[in-house]
């Protein structure tokens, strides 16, 4: 059964960064596109960031030049480092995989196959 793993999550102040990580496991994780979606209370979700298995990345606007995705494929871990956090970027932040020819570059949920429980961020200001 394939497993995604979410963690890092936490409370912080903002201006303050924070380092998620997703591991992976019971798949190819190099056949893969691999994204971080999020989503605030009484929101609907949105596309934070996304690599392809070759590590071309594509950042949604809201977390372009803060937030950087980057993935170990030797290690089946994805990773957002998040830095200047504003407190919109609160919400509950989860990994999602999409097989490479359909979900490449994409930031739209419904590419993705795959995704995990979540992991949680507070920002205060």
């Amino acid at each position: 059964q394939v497993q995604l793993v979410e963690s890092g999550g936490d409370s912080v102040q903002a201006g303050q960064s924070l380092t998620l990580s997703c591991a992976v496991s019971k798949l190819s994780f190099t056949a893969y596109s691999a994204a971080w979606f999020r989503q605030a209370p009484g929101k609907e979700r949105e596309g934070g960031a996304v690599i392809d298995p070759d590590t071309t990345k594509t950042h949604g606007v809201a977390v372009k030049r803060r937030f950087t995705i980057s993935r170990d494929n030797a290690g089946n871990t994805l990773y957002l480092q998040m830095n200047s956090l504003k407190s919109e970027d609160s919400g509950m932040y989860y990994c999602d995989l999409g097989y490479y020819s359909r979900a490449r570059g994409s930031l739209y949920s419904d590419k993705y196959t795959y995704w995990g429980q979540g992991t949680r961020v507070d920002v205060s200001s």
